[in-house]
């Protein structure tokens, strides 16, 4: 298939990774001259449509400077090592504690392969290529990159994940959120504008430093948020309460749980799609029930497992 893709100006680029459905979850190339850097990859599927969309602006992989997945979530890292593979002048920004997943997936890859199945992994993410341990970087908070003179910015943003990481571009002033910023579908987009939730994925849920490095976001003030799923967002004031809202909502609603009994995981995911259901009740999206639990079903899986995780954490520290 063709390659999906809008160009938003200032020579980014959004591109579709192709992942479940259209408009789930995207990557982003942004150009400077020459010179290109991907944040976020897509699958192993994704690689062949951003070397057409390099064709499609007059480029190659050769000018390919930089892969900088913002986490190593396989949605968002998963075709890092088969860009890289194809990109031999590109340096790897990673997370400090992501760049061991790319240099070595084994463990990326045997995890997902025992959630998804060998079957559905292959046909969902394809493989993990490694990356040579030269050519990442373990990027700091604060870490500045030099895209042929135009200067991103790596921000830790533990939350989400704790080997997440944002950048931000000086020269468009918007940033590269990852989950960091939500999830905002385009389905569900209305007059009321964008609705947002926040994505608790296993393992690493974490609501006070999440709301700790939405502060940091919120303090570059910032154009607009390029969120992985899905696209550009520029209400970032009006949306950042509702994000602040949706994991503090997602925190009660699990520690109501805390001392449940066996099955708590379905409890959970039942209990976040009325939330949610409720939540687009409101806005008034036109869509029956069952197209929107449909929509939603993998995400609400994840968020239950991922609150799962974090009571776990909760109770060991507690005892």
């Amino acid at each position: 298939m063709a390659a999906r893709y809008e160009d938003l100006g200032n020579g980014i680029y959004c591109i579709d990774t192709d992942l479940y459905r259209p408009q789930l979850a995207a990557c982003y190339l942004v150009r400077e001259g020459d010179a290109v850097a991907f944040v976020d990859t897509g699958t192993y599927h994704t690689v062949p449509l951003l070397m057409e969309v390099l064709a499609d602006l007059g480029l190659s992989a050769d000018n390919v400077r930089y892969v900088m997945p913002t986490h190593v979530h396989l949605d968002h890292a998963g075709g890092a090592g088969e860009l890289m593979a194809r990109c031999s002048n590109a340096t790897l920004i990673v997370h400090p504690k992501g760049a061991p997943h790319m240099i070595d997936p084994s463990r990326l890859q045997a995890g997902a392969t025992a959630v998804y199945g060998e079957a559905g992994f292959a046909k969902d993410y394809g493989k993990l290529v490694a990356i040579s341990a030269e050519r990442v970087v373990a990027a700091s908070d604060g870490y500045v990159i030099d895209l042929n003179g135009r200067t991103l910015t790596f921000y830790d943003t533990p939350g989400h994940a704790n080997h997440h990481g944002c950048i931000f571009d000086a020269q468009s002033r918007a940033c590269f959120t990852g989950d960091t910023f939500g999830i905002a579908y385009r389905e569900f987009v209305t007059a009321q504008g964008a609705w947002m939730f926040a994505p608790t994925t296993p393992v690493a849920f974490s609501p006070q430093e999440w709301h700790q490095s939405l502060d940091k976001l919120a303090a570059l003030q910032p154009s607009a948020m390029l969120l992985t799923h899905y696209g550009r967002v520029t209400d970032v004031q009006g949306l950042l309460p509702k994000l602040r809202a949706s994991i503090d909502a997602l925190s009660a609603l699990a520690l109501e749980q805390l001392n449940a009994p066996k099955g708590r995981v379905e409890t959970l995911k039942e209990q976040v799609f009325c939330l949610w259901l409720e939540e687009i009740g409101r806005r008034g999206v036109n869509l029956p029930e069952g197209d929107m639990r449909q929509l939603l079903e993998v995400d609400a899986t994840l968020n239950a497992q991922g609150l799962d995780v974090w009571l776990h954490r909760l109770a060991k520290v507690k005892t």
